[in-house]
């Protein structure tokens, strides 16, 4: 099939996606001129204030956005809420159309999307691709479920009070959402907030991480030509302490969803007011071996969990308690694992871990190692670092209070901890104030549940690490990971609000 010839079909409503101009499909992805304005009302809005942006491999300036001020942020949530009310009320296999057609366009420029991704993240281009791909999925999903946003009748005379009536209760879209994205998965941690609230009937204020604008801004254009009505969805560019802050607490949003630090979550919750928000915060994933577990393919999969996106995933592996018998066994793999982990240029085809999002943050993991050596930690693997990039580092002799072991490193470091027996393996693993995503390897269908039982955390993986998440799945976490449940449908949830009907057909007697 032609690459274009995908958006060329149905979109399982009888209606025609009609192909867009051939001339505006190769702009929409324009890799020599990324959009650097802002997106406010479907137009394209240009600042003398200016954000630069860079190769984070390289150093060099890609170029710079428009940065935006109070102003702009008035006009942004002002084009919002003009806009909900009409877009609250097209049909829904209408906002599937569009949707749908915004997949299908994703879908067209994969390619040329996974390069921005790589050059603005760092993030090896194998995996920048599986990103573009994800988020055209997201698109495609929330689609889908724009058309199944469904209420239910009550049976009204189940108490006395309820005779006579006839009830049910639908889901209304809450109105405008502003969404607040991080800089790790620019492109479809966006299409998740984005994609559910246009799919629900909300108009969306974003601000992406400045640090990572272009995917956000070329998801604006895709929409765009997806046939968005204009003020549906808004792009602002600027620093979260600024703009981010602003838009928390703005009185024209109804509702905070926000990707990021557990702390900036707390400050969110301290400055949003009496709005629905959901958080998706941090996490320090556990991985729990037991000493029937297939070692081979445990350590492999944990080499690479805690290491791809250079470690910046809040499930990246980066606590590992393994059984003493098979402790040692199982560091010798994970060493060998970390070994073959090419690092280098996220351009080239085989590099599995680029740089970190900058050299400060490089610099921050270097000195948290520091910090934990200092205390009796030992390096098996790596510490070496070279400006943004940090090298895969493997731990052991690591303990509880060490920010390696407690914090949410965000960088490629994952520690190994032996433990006596297999409860005291999920005992250790559970005791974080974070609980996102846990991962359990073991033959035994027993421990496997003995896990499901004792682990409370929003997600556990069983023979896999915890950076395990299709795009359709309820994810998000307990304790300080956040609020509420991200994945299409889940999120829409999120999004609405419930409104109960109650109709008196008769009178008692």
């Amino acid at each position: 099939m032609p690459k274009n010839a995908a958006i060329e079909q149905e979109d399982g409503y009888g209606l025609q996606i009609s192909p867009p101009n051939r001339d505006r499909l190769n702009s929409v992805i324009n890799p020599s001129s990324p959009p650097s304005g802002l997106f406010i009302a479907g137009e394209w809005v240009e600042t003398r204030e200016r954000i630069p942006v860079l190769q984070k491999y390289t150093g060099e300036t890609l170029g710079t956005i428009a940065a935006a001020g109070p102003d702009h942020l008035e006009s942004a949530v002002a084009a919002a809420r003009k806009a909900f009310p009409a877009f609250a009320r097209m049909p829904a296999h209408q906002r599937s159309a569009i949707l749908e057609k915004a997949s299908l366009l994703l879908r067209a420029h994969q390619e040329p999307m996974a390069k921005w991704i790589a050059m603005e993240t760092g993030k090896a281009l194998k995996f920048a691709r599986l990103e573009a791909e994800r988020a055209a999925d997201t698109f495609h999903l929330s689609s889908q479920e724009a058309c199944r946003i469904h209420g239910e009748t009550l049976p009204m005379d189940a108490v006395r009070s309820g005779e006579g009536l006839l009830g049910f209760w639908q889901r209304k879209p809450l109105g405008v959402i502003a969404a607040i994205t991080p800089f790790n998965f620019p492109l479809n941690l966006v299409s998740h907030k984005v994609a559910p609230a246009l799919a629900a009937g909300n108009t969306v204020v974003l601000k992406p991480s400045e640090v990572t604008p272009y995917s956000a801004a070329f998801l604006c254009r895709i929409l765009e030509e997806a046939g968005l009505p204009a003020g549906c969805l808004n792009l602002v560019h600027g620093a979260g302490s600024a703009i981010g802050s602003a838009l928390v607490e703005h009185r024209g949003t109804d509702m905070i969803t926000f990707t990021g630090s557990a702390a900036v979550g707390k400050a969110i919750l301290a400055r949003a007011g009496i709005k629905r928000t959901t958080l998706e915060l941090g996490n320090a994933s556990p991985v729990v071996i037991a000493e029937d577990a297939d070692l081979r393919r445990a350590a492999a999969k944990c080499a690479l969990g805690a290491n791809y996106c250079s470690g910046q995933v809040c499930i990246s592996t980066q606590r590992i308690y393994a059984e003493a018998k098979i402790a040692e066994a199982f560091m010798e793999l994970l060493l060998e694992e970390t070994a073959r982990l090419k690092v280098g240029d996220p351009l080239d085809e085989v590099t599995d871990v680029g740089p970190m999002i900058s050299e400060r943050e490089a610099t921050r993991v270097a000195a948290w190692i520091g910090e934990a050596k200092m205390d009796g930690a030992r390096v098996r693997h790596g510490e070496e670092r070279k400006g943004a990039v940090h090298y895969p580092t493997v731990l052991d002799r690591v303990k509880p209070g060490m920010k390696v072991v407690d914090e949410e490193v965000f960088g490629p470091v994952v520690s190994v901890i032996p433990c006596r027996d297999f409860p005291e393996a999920l005992r250790q693993a559970d005791d974080s104030r974070y609980a996102l995503q846990a991962s359990v390897f073991t033959r035994d269908i027993e421990r496997a549940f003995r896990a499901i039982s004792d682990l409370g955390f929003g997600g556990i993986i069983i023979n896999d690490t915890p950076h395990m998440r299709p795009d359709h799945i309820p994810y998000g976490g307990n304790r300080q990971s956040g609020l509420g449940r991200e994945g299409p449908r889940f999120a829409i949830e999120e999004m609405t609000r419930i409104q109960m009907i109650q109709f008196r057909t008769a009178y008692p007697n």
